[in-house]
């Protein structure tokens, strides 16, 4: 057997195992389908974005790549190979999201 394979069927722990839950559950608030982005964010570990068929997105933090690929496999998403035209055009922020990106916190 593969290492690949054999970590395959390992567990996630911690807050890696509660993030499943987390993007099923938005992902059925937005229609249940949707396909996920994983980005390398150094040593904190991957970002994982989920963008709903409804434009919505949300993220979550993983401890590694690998761990956020089981996390996508175990809630069901699709991963995209990376960001795409037509993906990001899919996302449609909302008037909350404009405002926290602006950096007002407000």
């Amino acid at each position: 057997m593969s290492d690949a394979a054999a970590g395959e069927g390992s567990a996630l722990a911690g807050s890696d195992a509660a993030q499943v839950a987390r993007l099923r559950d938005f992902l059925a608030g937005h229609d249940g389908n949707g396909v996920a982005v994983i980005s390398y964010i150094g040593r904190v570990g991957a970002r994982i974005v989920v963008i709903a068929d409804d434009g919505a997105y949300g993220d979550a933090v993983a401890s590694s790549v690998e761990a956020a690929t089981k996390i996508c496999s175990q809630a069901g998403i699709a991963v995209a190979d990376g960001w795409t035209r037509e993906l990001s055009a899919k996302i449609q922020p909302t008037a909350e999201d404009r405002r926290r990106m602006a950096g007002t916190g407000r």
